[in-house]
């Protein structure tokens, strides 16, 4: 793990491009230096790499600045369960709060940086800040909000509806983000994806060659364009622009 403090960077949260997501819009200019200031460290972690493990003590949230993260919950048969994926721009580490530890492993995806924000001192922040303290909030209730709406479509759902879903929703993420929401690399595997909705990598494999042969995508190893996302819709059983999981972390 390399941790290199903003300062060494030269960049805080004043000049970060995923400012607009980790920070509310109606946050007073004078209260950004109390922000950066908050952030003392960046980790760069490569592919694979653990950022917390599920049990260890809570004491700081991470907000993604780029790369991708999974969570994932250690079961006591030694399996793990994929608990969600988070984009730049995502905040993780919430779930430790109520527990004061860690509920799942956060491991990289692919070579990722993580803004470090220790939660004491983000807490007393969003008490002088009141727009800091309504982000955080709303946060919250996104999560939640994903959370029930996740297991309500793994209990409702069949499996090509889950997996329409999912692409939309990814779209629909790294759109918000300006990035490239129809043509890009799917950061997790099918595996992964697989445990995340519920079902064995086989059913991931077939629906993703459904998709293909009914025109609805292009896929080559993780490259996959999203050709008609009308169709993708229709069978997630959602209307334009809307989809069940908007939310910002998955």
């Amino acid at each position: 793990m390399d941790m290199l403090s903003t300062a060494r960077l030269g960049m805080g949260c004043s000049t970060c491009v995923l400012t607009q997501f980790c920070l509310p819009a109606g946050i007073a200019i004078e209260g950004l230096p109390r922000v950066d200031d908050m952030v003392k460290e960046r980790i760069h972690l490569k592919k694979g790499e653990y950022l917390y493990r599920q049990g260890e003590e809570f004491n700081s949230i991470f907000s993604v600045r780029f790369g991708s993260i999974k969570t994932e919950y250690s079961l006591v048969n030694g399996r793990h369960q994929v608990m969600g994926f988070y984009l730049p721009g995502e905040v993780l580490g919430l779930e430790g709060i109520d527990e004061s530890s860690y509920q799942s492993n956060a491991i990289t995806l692919e070579d990722s940086e993580i803004c470090m924000i220790p939660f004491a001192e983000f807490q007393a922040l969003t008490t002088q800040i009141p727009a800091l303290q309504g982000q955080f909030h709303r946060i919250l209730s996104r999560g939640l909000t994903q959370d029930q709406r996740h297991f309500l479509n793994l209990g409702s759902l069949y499996a090509i509806e889950r997996l329409a879903g999912f692409l939309i929703h990814l779209s629909l993420r790294l759109a918000l983000r300006g990035y490239q929401d129809r043509q890009f690399i799917l950061p997790m595997g099918r595996e992964e994806i697989a445990s995340y909705l519920g079902v064995k990598i086989e059913t991931i494999s077939r629906a993703l060659t459904r998709f293909s042969d009914a025109g609805l995508i292009q896929i080559h190893q993780r490259f996959i364009t999203l050709v008609d996302m009308g169709g993708l819709y229709d069978i997630a059983g959602q209307a334009k622009p809307g989809y069940l999981y908007l939310s910002e972390a998955a």
